[in-house]
């Protein structure tokens, strides 16, 4: 498969089969996750892997308690609120596997090292035929102290991406895009 088509075919998946995710294969995703640019080549991105469906459930109903505490209002209140009170919703879908994308060093572009290393990891895993989703819901709750200990991680670690990846019941439609608006500034040099 190449870029464009990867690009262009991955899709948040929100529906899973309980097959499981090989441990080579989520190596083989990390290791094209820590290939993304990073700035001043810090390297900071760190891969936390749970595969515990027990503590996906726990982190599920406090991460969404915690939304439903922290949530302000807007647009979409009513809708997360809806779903985030249902007491049958899981945020990870039961997904076998959530690989959280962290950054273990303080600097000032660790949210955009780690979200390059979670494209990267994402176009792989749909590229080998996997599904993936980001899960926002989990990432407050994450880094707070309550969060990082129920993973065992260093407090000083940033939690920024929480991805979910298995094999998909259904690969999802493609949504419609809307026409990207696009400035241009300054003339094409002649040649």
């Amino acid at each position: 498969m190449d870029i464009n088509e990867a690009i262009s075919g991955r899709r948040s998946t929100r529906e899973y089969t309980t097959q499981a995710v090989d441990e080579e294969t989520i190596h083989r995703l990390i290791e094209v996750a820590v290939l993304a640019p990073n700035a001043v080549n810090e390297q900071p991105c760190t891969f936390t892997v749970v595969r515990d469906q027990d503590l996906l459930d726990r982190i599920s109903r406090e991460a969404k308690s915690h939304m439903l505490a922290t949530m302000p209002a807007g647009a979409q209140s009513a809708h997360f609120h809806s779903m985030l009170g249902n007491e049958d919703f899981q945020i990870f879908y039961h997904a076998p596997v959530l690989i959280l994308i962290s950054g273990n060093a303080q600097g000032p572009w660790i949210v955009e090292d780690c979200a390059l290393a979670a494209e990267n990891l994402m176009l792989a895993a749909y590229a080998s035929g996997l599904g993936t989703c980001w899960i926002g819901f989990a990432q407050n709750f994450l880094r707070t102290p309550e969060g990082k200990h129920l993973l065992g991680l260093p407090s000083e670690w940033m939690p920024v991406a929480p991805i979910i990846v298995g094999h998909a019941k259904a690969m999802p439609m493609p949504v419609p895009r809307k026409v990207p608006e696009i400035r241009w500034i300054g003339q094409p040099q002649s040649r």
